[in-house]
């Protein structure tokens, strides 16, 4: 099954997909996060969210890039896999991780190889839970390179939307179901 929750900043959608996955099963938990640890703030604040999804039963599995080359099981298709965000990982294949020599993609190519990456997870996995960020709510008056970003992760949400199970929208910790099968 694949789920999608989506919802502004602050609204509660993390922790409503977190509470999703723990309260289908005792299984593996496993939490893809795709957030890159930037300065000092952005570590400590990665390693208290860690501790917390220890806390629940979650191994953390760090991916900032290359989703399609992620194995998150052993021949088992029992784990339930929470994908922590989408967002962010569309940054990192458009703008990069600051590395010397890194390939970047275009915005055509992000939107492939990331649901390569997705359609790879899920056939891992009895249960794929994504979260991403619903950018379309706020201003627009933005760069081009930012309008190039929010135009990306729109064609994703709406792609993993498509072949979702179960789409769910966050607003100020509130789930709406959009789509149930």
């Amino acid at each position: 099954m694949l789920t999608l929750v989506i919802g502004g900043s602050g609204s509660g959608k993390s922790e409503y997909a977190e509470n999703v996955i723990t309260s289908r099963s005792e299984g593996t938990r496993i939490y893809i996060a795709t957030m890159k640890p930037w300065d000092e703030e952005c570590e400590k604040r990665i390693l208290r969210h860690r501790q917390m999804r220890a806390k629940k039963g979650f191994e953390t599995v760090e991916c900032y890039r290359n989703l399609k080359d992620l194995h998150v099981s052993e021949g088992e298709r029992n784990s339930e896999v929470l994908l922590e965000c989408m967002s962010n990982l569309v940054s990192n294949e458009l703008f990069g991780l600051g590395e010397k020599e890194e390939i970047l993609l275009t915005s055509d190519e992000t939107v492939e190889e990331i649901l390569k990456g997705i359609h790879q997870i899920k056939n891992q996995a009895v249960n794929v839970t994504i979260v991403t960020n619903e950018v379309f709510s706020d201003g627009d008056s933005y760069s081009s390179q930012t309008n190039e970003y929010r135009r990306t992760l729109a064609r994703i949400n709406e792609k993993l939307a498509r072949i979702a199970d179960c789409v769910i929208e966050v607003i100020a910790g509130i789930p709406i179901n959009i789509k149930e099968n």
